[in-house]
């Protein structure tokens, strides 16, 4: 069995070939069963372990099985690890027989911005150029790379609380060519941006949908919990909704939360990744478009599978 790193991932992996993957994937025959979700006591604090399986159908050119498994304690950071680890299994979908370990948790910043890039495909106008990335954490540059794969994007504006972090990391990724500057002022970068991207864990909304013109598609990927929150509900209310997978009805802020208080109707939420695969949507140039990712195993399974085959 292979162990493939972080390093060589990035080495293999681009935007946007793994979109296209991805594209694939949701249009195609992949079975993604309900994630294992077990608390892990512990005496310096609860932990929590998540198998994620996924694998092609029968109908697929090529059969793979794969698990993520990943742990979440809060408490590593005490010890100076990540709080959230992962590691991918691939296996030969015909045998069971074990191909590759992957770092799983490089493989999710990947997928991650991948299946956001994938909505924007089909949500954002064809003509966004001005970003607003909300948030400079692990997921932000790629983020940033993914959507200026997708859409003309000639401006970035980065925004943190930490202004300083902010600051660090557009001057990173100035260096590989990408027109990113810190901002501080959240409100007024909004109110100019063609396409909003989020990836916090802001208990309260950052961005509220008054700030929002016509023609804004507004990428929610961070509240991966019914305790956070990053837009208000009016803005979920003046835009058109689509969420990576029906599981985004009920977990995660934002869209979970306005399903939950009444804020919006179920007949609300348009669509999700699969229907915008297989059944592409026609946007007037003028309408708010909301994109709500929770993660899927089956983004997982495809981007290992990318990975994979560009090592053979």
């Amino acid at each position: 069995m292979h162990v493939i790193t972080s390093a060589e991932i990035d080495r293999v992996l681009t935007f946007p070939a793994l979109i296209d993957a991805l594209a694939e994937a949701f249009a195609g025959d992949m079975e993604t069963p309900v994630r294992h979700h077990h608390e892990v006591e512990r005496a310096g604090g609860p932990g929590t372990l998540l198998l994620m399986p996924a694998w092609t159908g029968p109908g697929a050119r090529a059969g793979y099985l794969g698990v993520k498994i990943v742990t979440v304690f809060p408490e590593n950071g005490t010890k100076g690890l990540p709080s959230v680890l992962g590691t991918y299994l691939l296996m030969d979908g015909e045998t069971g027989q074990p191909l590759a370990g992957l770092d799983g948790t490089r493989l999710t910043v990947w997928r991650t911005a991948a299946a956001s890039a994938l909505a924007a495909r089909h949500l954002a106008r064809p003509d966004a150029s001005r970003m607003v990335m909300v948030g400079s954490g692990a997921l932000a540059p790629f983020l940033i790379r993914a959507h200026a794969s997708q859409r003309p994007i000639r401006d970035v504006a980065l925004w943190n609380r930490n202004v300083a972090k902010a600051e660090t990391l557009a001057e990173e990724l100035r260096r590989e060519g990408l027109p990113v500057r810190a901002v501080a002022d959240l409100e007024a970068a909004v109110r100019e941006a063609d396409l909003v991207s989020c990836a916090t864990l802001s208990k309260e909304p950052l961005v509220r949908g008054d700030w929002l013109k016509e023609g804004t598609h507004l990428d929610l990927v961070g509240a991966f919990n019914l305790s956070m929150r990053e837009a208000d509900d009016e803005a979920l209310r003046r835009a058109e909704v689509y969420v990576d997978t029906p599981a985004a009805r009920h977990e995660g802020g934002d869209v979970a939360l306005a399903l939950k208080s009444g804020a919006i109707a179920e007949s609300h939420v348009r669509g999700d990744l699969f229907s915008l695969c297989r059944a592409p949507v026609r946007r007037s140039p003028g309408a708010i478009t909301l994109f709500k990712s929770v993660g899927t195993a089956l983004e997982d399974l495809a981007a290992a599978m990318l990975v994979w085959r560009s090592q053979r």
